[in-house]
């Protein structure tokens, strides 16, 4: 299955959750994607399960914002996700929870 928009890609985060990470791991995520295929999300990710809920609750750990169109791009590997971070196209609150998120998670270029 493809998933092309920022929410489809977010709502695509349980599947993606690498076998064997997350255990151990309480963390929560808040994106805020502006635009047209965006939205606001809270991604809890919590003794290897990841869940994906629409709007922003609890105290998370990062806070990602972006457009949908580089979010898309970035998770598709279509610009420089470092650059974007740099360049302020995807703001970021906490770079070494977002490393965790990285490292937790099949990017949507990966999926076979």
């Amino acid at each position: 299955m493809a998933y092309e928009t920022a929410k489809e890609i977010i709502q695509s985060l349980p599947l993606r959750l690498k076998e064997g990470s997350g255990a151990g791991v309480d963390i929560l995520y808040h994106f805020k994607i502006s635009g047209a295929n965006g939205g606001d999300f809270t991604v809890a990710v919590k003794d290897g399960k990841c869940e994906v809920a629409s709007g922003l609750s609890g105290e998370p750990k990062c806070v990602i914002e972006s457009t949908d169109e580089n979010y898309s791009d970035a998770e598709w590997g279509r610009i420089n996700v470092q650059m974007a971070v740099m360049f302020g196209k995807i703001k970021v609150s906490n770079i070494g929870s977002m490393m965790k998120f990285v490292e937790m998670f099949i990017p949507v270029k990966d999926l076979k």
